[in-house]
């Protein structure tokens, strides 16, 4: 099926379909991952690593499905400026659920009753903050009804599933980091890159929805 044509509920089911044990997180997370990237290896987790998590909503704007992502506000002592999906450190004996519903709603004031938990997908280890990433995914059945905590969100995207299924939006760059060059692939959406750790989950998440990226190598 073309991106343009896919359903919010063709996606949920894919997304309920997908098998823990089989599912393409590494393969997918490699395909979007800087390089050369030091101190990752996929499927390692260090021990140290500090678990955290970070829920991909969908939801439908205009009849089409939409995924919800924020510019993180340039305040914000790591990842300032970057695009994000909402997300946090596990608190207490919080759930990797939990938390991402927590810090979704603490960042956008989604109400943890509109969102329907479909998958989680594969753990992520981000070297830069020592971070054992959860990625959760959830369905709100209309547009939710948002207000970006300002500490925290400098500007929420509304992106169309199609656009980053769109090869044409995924692009290949060059960053300059701690005296080194990085090759560093991106999704270009709503006038905005999204590198790094949130552009591999949703990597996977195309991929799992039967809309993989392009090799952009």
């Amino acid at each position: 099926v073309a991106a343009e044509l896919v359903t919010l509920y063709q996606i949920e089911k894919k997304l309920q379909e997908s098998s823990p044990e089989f599912l393409p997180g590494h393969m997918a997370h490699q395909l979007l991952a800087p390089r050369p990237r030091y101190g990752w290896q996929p499927g390692e987790i260090p021990g140290t690593a500090r678990s955290a998590a970070v829920m991909a909503v969908l939801y439908p704007l205009q009849e089409t499905p939409h995924i919800l992502l924020t510019v993180r506000s340039s305040q914000l002592p790591t990842h300032a400026g970057q695009v994000s999906f909402p997300g946090g450190v596990l608190e207490g004996s919080e759930t990797v659920t939990d938390a991402a519903l927590r810090e979704t709603f603490e960042e956008v004031r989604i109400s943890p009753k509109t969102v329907r938990i479909v998958s989680t997908l594969t753990t992520l280890y981000v070297p830069a903050s020592n971070f054992a990433l959860h990625p959760v995914v959830g369905i709100c059945e209309s547009p939710p009804d948002l207000q970006p905590a300002k500490t925290e969100v400098e500007r929420i995207l509304h992106v169309p599933v199609a656009e980053l299924a769109d090869p044409k939006n995924l692009h290949l760059g060059v960053r300059w980091r701690h005296n080194q060059t990085y090759a560093v692939p991106f999704f270009e959406v709503c006038n905005e890159r999204v590198w790094g750790a949130t552009s591999m989950v949703l990597a996977e998440v195309l991929t799992v929805i039967g809309l993989p990226p392009n090799n952009p190598w």
